[in-house]
């Protein structure tokens, strides 16, 4: 049971206090777009897969302009979502098969729901999803081009969605029966640096046999590691986007206050142990990582072996992926999990915004 004071202490937290006006701004387009150029995804990197390429196709029709400022933001974060992003649709579609009803997909944290408003667009009714955001300009975003009736957006943190509001509120009846895949995206680290107390929050809305997916920005022991990768983001991908200015003000109003919130893997690794029989890292970008989660060891390998390989350059990738965090099986888990192989298209691609 999550304590008042606890709430509290969220909603004293960062990102809906000192962050509000940055997020807000940068939502509402009147600030912390990239001013140097706009991000294109590199289907290069995802080896021209077919599947890829019509989830990024779709994506970037529904961008919003928090999503131009995010993706500029994070090394190949873009080309991540992209190949996150059919997995989540052939997962999601494969428990429709199987259980008669849409698969419920829930994306915490994710500024215009741009990655929940795709998979309902491409899942056509089979697929429900649900995002949020404390920032009303995302809500606006969202609904000036929600792209589909099974999307559905929830104005508040995180924390304001307890049990009681699924019940109270009738646009979220939908989702009493908790979330196939819930997908946390570099929210916690702004709120609280207490990873158990959240996952604690968050836990019940998965479904048994469900998964928990996160992006998250990991603190590292050796402080000269944390910075030196910091340093190779902002000079060999930012700033593409970004002038010297805007990245040095981004430091100083976001970025500094952030970093006391974030924590480190073996932290992670502790937290999503207390829930979760499997953990996995499938992704690695200097100090961002995706996990996936889940209590299921079918529904471990069989995600994995929905994704692609990782999409980025050596050089920003510094851990052998998949890497198991938590495994408590009798079987190790490692040995079984695999990429899928690409299905590239054939010829080369039609549309401008995909021949980058």
């Amino acid at each position: 049971m999550i304590d008042a004071e606890l709430l509290q202490r969220w909603g004293n937290a960062p990102r809906l206090n000192e962050f509000a006006v940055f997020f807000e701004r940068t939502a509402s387009g009147q600030g912390g777009a990239p001013d140097l150029a706009l991000p294109e995804i590199d289907l290069g990197l995802l080896d021209f897969d077919l599947e890829a390429a019509v989830f990024a196709d779709t994506h970037r029709r529904l961008w919003g302009s928090f999503d131009f400022h995010y993706f500029a933001s994070i090394p190949y974060r873009l080309e991540e979502e992209c190949r996150l992003g059919p997995a989540f649709l052939r997962h999601a579609l494969e428990t429709w098969a199987r259980t008669g009803r849409p698969a419920r997909i829930y994306t915490l944290g994710t500024g215009t729901g741009c990655l929940a408003r795709t998979l309902a667009v491409l899942g056509s009714g089979r697929v429900e999803t649900l995002c949020c955001s404390p920032t009303s300009a995302n809500r606006e975003a969202f609904l000036a081009n929600r792209g589909s009736p099974y999307a559905h957006f929830f104005l508040g943190p995180f924390f304001d969605l307890d049990v009681g509001r699924y019940e109270q509120d009738e646009t979220l009846h939908r989702f009493r029966g908790g979330f196939d895949i819930l997908f946390e995206d570099t929210t916690f680290q702004m709120y609280d640096a207490e990873r158990i107390r959240q996952l604690e929050f968050v836990y019940p809305r998965i479904t048994p046999g469900g998964l928990l997916v996160q992006v998250q920005k990991l603190a590292h022991p050796d402080p000269e590691q944390y910075h030196a990768r910091e340093r190779q983001k902002d000079d060999l991908f930012k700033s593409r986007y970004f002038s010297p200015v805007q990245i040095s003000d981004k430091k100083a109003e976001v970025l500094a206050t952030m970093s006391d919130l974030q924590v480190d893997v073996a932290t992670t690794t502790k937290a999503l142990g207390a829930f979760f029989r499997y953990s996995v890292a499938t992704w690695n970008s200097g100090n961002f990582y995706t996990i996936v989660s889940s209590n299921s060891r079918t529904a471990i390998i069989e995600f994995v072996s929905l994704l692609l390989k990782p999409a980025i350059p050596p050089a920003f990738r510094y851990d052998m992926l998949p890497k198991v965090w938590v495994d408590t099986a009798d079987e190790p888990l490692a040995p079984a999990l695999a990429w899928r192989r690409a299905q590239p298209m054939i010829g080369l691609p039609a549309h401008p915004r995909l021949a980058s």
